[in-house]
């Protein structure tokens, strides 16, 4: 949603019309806390006139859109299952407000582990404790430098490179997508968020708009597309009916990005360079024995999500 001039509205047209929402929200099996979610995006309002009603006296109140407005995406949210994050045009991603719209896959607090990870293997590389493979001079001499060039593959709404870019100052990020709309949003949040300068855009698919990077790249992280092809259509209608599926579709197993990824990573990672993506729940096993059978990579390990459950896989390049 653009950021409109703004709507004045009384405390208590806005309380009568949060009443509302919340009934029908209930009614419709929707998450009720959504719509406090949204009013705080979209009014100026804290959790705690929320919580308190407070604002239900107030005289004047400012409104991105109209009640009308506001009540016809509601609306929307209810009969069409359209994200709330979509509605608000914004969503919480780390510690950053992030713009979205339909054109990204809305950045998911599980994915913010990556960048956790991310920076957890540059202390390892460091420290020399990947294994056996990397305990060469030259691997621990250049595998602590984050003054360096790491790549976001698939970058959707910018999330994980602005996440890289905080994470590592003097890092340059090379941020690729296929989807034009995707890239405008994405600039536009590097924009907002302060790390213009940090960040390059790139307009292709996957590694390809890099070749200038050819072994250079310090890490490469992505949470790739891995639904397979068939399960799309049966995902939540929130998912099915309003994501990109360019951003979902892996293929007929869910694995076609991230064995390309497995296959193209070693011609771009320099040596000690980190591989790490996000995947599906039951890929653990098949996305580790590609990476064995490769034999470009050691230190191969899986991590789980806060739910307990195997999501991201890490690698270094041999």
């Amino acid at each position: 949603m653009e950021n409109l001039q703004g709507v004045a509205v009384s405390g208590l047209e806005l309380w009568q019309w949060r009443r509302q929402a919340l009934a029908a929200a209930r009614a419709a099996d929707v998450p009720p806390e959504e719509v406090d979610w949204l009013l705080l995006a979209v009014a100026d309002l804290d959790r705690l006139a929320l919580r308190l009603e407070s604002f239900r006296d107030r005289k004047n109140m400012t409104l991105r859109l109209s009640l009308p407005e506001l009540d016809q995406l509601w609306q929307r949210r209810i009969s069409d299952r359209l994200p709330v994050q979509y509605i608000a045009g914004v969503t919480p991603w780390r510690n950053f407000s992030l713009v979205v719209s339909p054109a990204v896959l809305i950045p998911r607090p599980e994915t913010e582990l990556l960048i956790d990870l991310a920076v957890e293997a540059v202390r390892r590389r460091g420290a020399g404790e990947q294994g056996s493979r990397g305990a060469s001079e030259q691997v621990r001499q250049n595998s602590g430098m984050t003054d360096a060039d790491w790549a976001d593959l698939g970058t959707g709404s910018g999330a994980i490179a602005i996440g890289l870019a905080a994470a590592f100052p003097d890092a340059t990020i090379h941020a690729v997508d296929r989807s034009s709309e995707a890239l405008a949003i994405a600039r536009q949040n590097a924009q907002q968020q302060g790390f213009a300068q940090k960040i390059k855009f790139y307009d292709g698919f996957w590694f390809e708009p890099l070749e200038a990077l050819k072994g250079r790249l310090s890490g490469m992280v992505s949470n790739p597309p891995y639904i397979p092809s068939s399960i799309v259509p049966t995902l939540q209608p929130e998912v099915a009916f309003h994501e990109p599926h360019l951003a979902l579709d892996g293929g007929e197993d869910g694995l076609d990005c991230i064995r390309h990824l497995i296959e193209t990573a070693p011609n771009y990672l320099r040596p000690g360079g980190i591989w790490l993506i996000e995947m599906m729940a039951g890929q653990a096993d098949a996305v580790a024995e590609l990476l064995r059978q490769n034999g470009s990579y050691y230190g191969i390990k899986i991590y789980p999500d806060l739910a307990g459950i195997e999501r991201f896989a890490l690698a270094y390049r041999c």
